[in-house]
């Protein structure tokens, strides 16, 4: 900052307190505070203090402040959205429709909150953020939130074309997946009883399905009620591709329970060039083993080996062995039947004992299938149980059935070779990868998409897809904040450490970063979640002098930076001044 005398032609000069601050390869200035009013000996201290002198003993008392906004996160997120232009997808209009999704998208990401919560950081009375001084809100309450959501709902369909339009091509891979959120409350028709992944037993679920291009940017999501079957969430979206996108030539990366037999037979080969990536069950990799189909010889140093078998005909079979993964699972197996031969050997003594000895049939059953069903390796034991005695062994054919598979998965696909190649074909499977770190961010670690309290299966589907505009957000961000997060930021140096792509490699830039915590340049290393609060320390001070005649005054001050601050902001694109 700096004082700056302005001539006025026949009246005393204007004095202002103007700061300068750096706009890509330009420097520009803006004038923080009018100081014309102020006596020329407050004038004079204040400029003797910008340039590192000395103030006058009063000078300290002659401003206050009176309001302060975190801003640096608001900043970094809202930049970094006008960058890659996501605002004119959801309209081109700067309408206050736009500005209020703008609001809660940003505030999705950097701290999520309910639609309550939401409303009162946007308001002057009760904000913990700049967001609602940036985009105009102040004011704006839940309602206006709840249609804003309606609003947004009405232009999915259109965003998810563009957003298609822009990431996806004819001939491209296509990456989907399926997870579920736990509800509460019982109002909403699309909240069912299903499969639930969140562990929450005896509460309503919807089921939604998310559609990411090769790298992993999110393109479209769909709501389903909370029992659809996973396939039949794939049905529709070929449809959509084919009919609302316009690709017609694409390859379908999918996990085992989502492109089946069933949906191969029915909606694949039949969906005209179309072609698909996807892995076997457990049970259909046993069958190949015990028809010799699969062996341990197969496998060279890459642990990878293509195979064929009569029962997938025209499809290619690439069989891989993790021999981590499988050390790994052995491991834990032998873990669990200690632990559970521990807790039958106390049932064993417990039918001999003298006093209170444990009899009949039923009750030492109980017993046993308490101790069975907790640690999950039932299958494992063969149990005598009789009206006064128990004894058990282990079945060592069922352990070396499920041995046999340790580290141990097949993926199968339509994809000719001179297409993608075994070890591409097994890369672009476990690219999925970063379909479930979206799924990580959506329900855990960034953006909480869950728990759902809303009521209608309208608000529900605008707030999962209010959560993936958030999460392509972040996704953004994350590509160009890499070599100051603990993410990989050396791709090409992590392939060329890969010797098996089987298990994954990182790159010594990588490995460096998380041993150290410190970047090349010595800054510390950051998770994209403690990197936003570190930039949230980033204030928007609005200070007003307490001299007499000049309480009018008030101006806005930004904290100064840090170096890794300024790093954030340099690799994002951004500057701390924003506007709408």
């Amino acid at each position: 900052m700096y004082i700056e005398r302005v001539p006025n032609r026949n009246s005393p000069p204007a004095v202002l307190l103007r700061e300068s601050y750096r706009e890509g390869n330009k420097v520009r200035k803006r004038t923080l505070a009018n100081l014309s009013k102020l006596p020329d000996s407050a004038v004079n201290g204040l400029q003797v203090l910008l340039k590192g002198g000395v103030a006058i003993e009063s000078l300290p008392s002659a401003f206050k402040i009176i309001r302060s906004r975190p801003h640096g996160h608001v900043a970094a997120v809202l930049g970094s959205l006008k960058n890659i232009g996501l605002h004119n997808l959801i309209s081109e209009e700067n309408t206050r429709e736009r500005r209020l999704v703008l609001a809660m998208i940003v505030a999705r990401i950097i701290d999520p909150r309910s639609k309550l919560a939401t409303a009162r950081g946007l308001s002057d009375e009760t904000c913990f953020s700049s967001i609602g001084e940036i985009l105009r809100l102040e004011g704006a309450d839940e309602d206006e939130l709840y249609q804003a959501m309606d609003w947004l709902l009405d232009k999915q369909e259109t965003i998810e074309n563009n957003l298609a339009a822009k990431h996806l091509a004819e001939g491209t891979l296509v990456l989907y997946d399926v997870s579920s959120s736990y509800f509460e409350g019982k109002t909403c028709p699309l909240a069912q009883y299903g499969y639930n992944r969140d562990g929450k037993r005896g509460k309503l679920q919807i089921v939604f399905g998310l559609l990411c291009s090769q790298e992993g940017c999110p393109i479209a999501i769909e709501v389903f009620s909370g029992n659809t079957a996973d396939p039949k969430t794939f049905t529709l979206q070929i449809k959509k591709l084919r009919d609302r996108f316009g690709i017609k030539q694409v390859i379908w990366v999918g996990d085992r329970g989502i492109i089946t037999s069933t949906s191969i037979k029915e909606d694949l080969k039949t969906a005209g060039s179309v072609d698909w990536i996807s892995a076997l069950r457990s049970t259909q990799i046993r069958s190949l083993v015990e028809q010799d189909s699969i062996q341990l010889s197969l496998f060279d140093e890459h642990n990878l080996a293509e195979i064929s078998s009569d029962d997938y005909p025209g499809e290619r079979l690439i069989a891989c062995r993790n021999p981590i993964l499988a050390a790994d699972r052995a491991k834990t197996r032998e873990e669990l039947l200690q632990a559970t031969q521990k807790e039958l050997d106390k049932i064993v003594v417990a039918t001999t004992r003298e006093k209170r000895r444990l009899k009949g049939e039923s009750n030492i059953g109980l017993k046993v299938g308490q101790v069975l069903n907790r640690y999950k390796v039932g299958k494992h034991f063969s149990v005598d149980i009789q009206a006064d005695s128990f004894s058990y062994e282990r079945n060592a054919q069922s352990i070396e059935r499920e041995a046999a598979l340790d580290g141990l998965y097949v993926i199968r696909t339509s994809v000719k070779p001179e297409v993608l190649g075994a070890k591409e074909t097994v890369k672009t499977y476990k690219s999925l990868s970063q379909v479930e770190q979206a799924f990580r961010s959506f329900k855990t670690v960034d953006l909480k998409i869950r728990p759902i309290y809303h009521h209608t299966s309208q608000r529900v589907k605008a707030h999962v897809f209010l959560c993936m505009l958030a999460y392509y957000v972040e996704w953004h961000m994350r590509e160009v904040l890499s070599p100051i997060l603990f993410d990989e930021d050396d791709w090409e140096s992590a392939e060329l450490k890969q010797i098996s792509v089987v298990c994954a490699a990182q790159s010594d830039k990588t490995l460096a970063k998380a041993q150290t915590k410190r970047t090349e340049d010595n800054l510390p290393v950051h998770s994209f979640q403690t990197l936003l609060a570190d930039l949230g320390t980033i204030v928007k001070n609005q200070i007003q002098s307490t001299l007499q005649g000049a309480s009018d005054i008030i101006f806005d001050k930004i904290t100064e930076p840090t170096q890794l601050q300024q790093k954030a902001l340099d690799l994002l694109g951004v500057s701390l001044i924003c506007t709408q």
